[in-house]
């Protein structure tokens, strides 16, 4: 039963998709704008603060590992040069080795007031062994970093201690540049963000809606509705899938109507002549033996058509849905044909038809014995239902391929239309032209094709107008030649 929906909820709901895509991305912009704000204004301080740490601590190593060589006070001078610091390298008494000043003596080492020897005091009392002071200088009027480390001889005692002074660049101004900046980015941002936010969830969410409208139509029994898609993988994708479910439900349905029309027809003429002979013996034939034996042999014909139907009916059933399994056992497939030709010798003698066996050599293959008997004998019916009425003629063959064993019938009937060939297995294809005078359902075909498929067997049909068809079908399970002969001495 399909469910009715509310079309309120299922705007709501599409309303709800568009809503949720549209909070992602603005989300996603007012992420942007909290790390632009914390990283470019709220903490740049501080990051250049530890940037300029860094690269002082660098330049420390750089000229501890350099000192005592030749070329140390030329690299010393470019270093202090370059990066506008004030060196002083002191030996273990405090005495001064090297000192270079950027600054006039206006710097914190050695500037007025002995800065020196108040920094090398709290180095030699440090736990690190270095520090690092940010202290404003009156002189310059600017903050400046002052930035020491004791240096060690290869015994580990102290030869010295090396004191770097540089300004600290600062950056009030430049924030409040960039916080006019930010906030005119943000308003941007937050403009355009929602601009393009709304219309991507508009755009993504319109196919959604069309699809969802489109399939409420294919529920309702539509089959002719289209589905559009909206110029993505995977959106396009569903529409495809959903386009080939209604064309499988549209045929399914079809199919379902044939089947049902073909099944009342065949139950229809039986039940009728079940009918009309059962009223002849009771007013009739019921004080004539032979008159009433020859009706009650209808009726005993009419019913056993009848139960064939529905056995048939049942088997496809369970062949189909994968309810019945298969039983595999090893045999000898020319015997078991052999066998299955023998038994249409009482048809034959009866009704003038004449089946013609073309054995291979014996060949022991593995599969569900009972069900491949089924499906020679279906195509048997087949071929003696269609074959011509002038010479009845029925046509079996087994050929010993390298890797198969190819089973053929062939009849000598009109033949089938070309486009009409990929649909012969299908259920009652070809009920319209049922033959009464021989036992059939309609779902033979069916049946065969339903068996093969469960095999894994290639089958098909090759037919010419005029010149009848061959339906044919390939056993590939063979079993190997060394062990046909133990199995074949263990048969004996």
């Amino acid at each position: 039963m399909i469910r009715e929906m509310n079309p309120h909820r299922l705007l709501d709901r599409n309303l709800r998709i568009g809503v949720k895509i549209w909070l992602f991305f603005m989300l996603f912009v007012c992420v942007v704008f909290l790390l632009m704000w914390l990283f470019q204004v709220i903490f740049l301080e501080w990051f250049y603060e530890s940037m300029k740490i860094r690269d002082t601590a660098k330049v420390a190593q750089q000229l501890v590992s350099d000192f005592g060589s030749s070329e140390f006070e030329d690299d010393a001078a470019d270093v202090a040069l370059q990066n506008e610091m004030c060196i002083e390298i002191l030996d273990a008494n405090g005495r001064e080795l090297y000192y270079n000043c950027v600054y006039g003596k206006k710097c914190l080492l050695h500037g007025p007031g002995n800065g020196t020897f108040f920094y090398l005091i709290d180095l030699q009392n440090s736990e690190t062994g270095t520090i690092c002071r940010r202290v404003l200088n009156n002189n310059l009027q600017n903050e400046m970093l002052v930035y020491g480390c004791t240096m060690y001889e290869k015994n580990g005692r102290v030869a010295g201690y090396l004191l770097l002074n540089s300004p600290l660049v600062p950056v009030e101004s430049t924030v409040s540049i960039l916080k006019r900046q930010t906030m005119l980015i943000t308003i941007l941002l937050v403009f355009f963000g929602f601009l393009i936010s709304f219309y991507t969830a508009n755009h993504i969410s319109t196919p959604i809606v069309r699809i969802t409208k489109s399939a409420k139509r294919l529920a309702h029994g539509d089959y002719s509705v289209r589905f559009e898609g909206g110029g993505y993988a995977e959106v396009d994708e569903l529409v495809e899938t959903l386009t080939y479910a209604a064309k499988e439900l549209s045929k399914t349905d079809e199919m379902q109507r044939d089947l049902i029309a073909n099944v009342s027809h065949d139950l229809r003429t039986p039940l009728t002549m079940l009918k009309a002979y059962a009223e002849m013996i009771r007013d009739l034939s019921g004080n004539n033996p032979v008159k009433r034996e020859q009706h009650l042999n209808i009726i005993i014909e009419e019913t056993d058509r009848l139960s064939l139907l529905v056995n048939d009916m049942l088997d496809l059933s369970k062949l189909e849905s994968g309810t019945q399994k298969l039983n595999y056992t090893t045999f000898d497939i020319a015997q078991c044909m052999e066998e299955i030709v023998h038994r249409y010798e009482g048809i034959s003698e009866r009704m003038g038809y004449h089946i013609q066996f073309s054995p291979g050599e014996p060949c022991l293959v593995r599969c569900d014995e009972s069900k491949i008997n089924r499906v020679i004998g279906n195509l048997i019916n087949n071929a003696i239902n269609y074959t011509s009425k002038e010479d009845k003629q029925v046509f079996v063959t087994q050929k010993n391929l390298p890797g198969c064993v190819r089973i053929e019938v062939r009849d000598t009937g009109d033949g089938i239309e070309e486009e009409k060939i990929k649909l012969i297995f299908d259920k009652y294809y070809r009920s319209e032209n049922h033959k009464r005078e021989v036992v059939g359902t309609g779902l033979g075909l069916s049946i065969v094709k339903a068996i093969l498929k469960m095999h894994g067997y290639n089958y098909g049909v090759n037919s010419k107008l005029g010149e009848g068809s061959i339906f044919w079908f390939e056993i590939r399970d063979i079993v190997q030649e060394e062990k046909t002969d133990g199995m074949q001495q263990k048969m004996n």
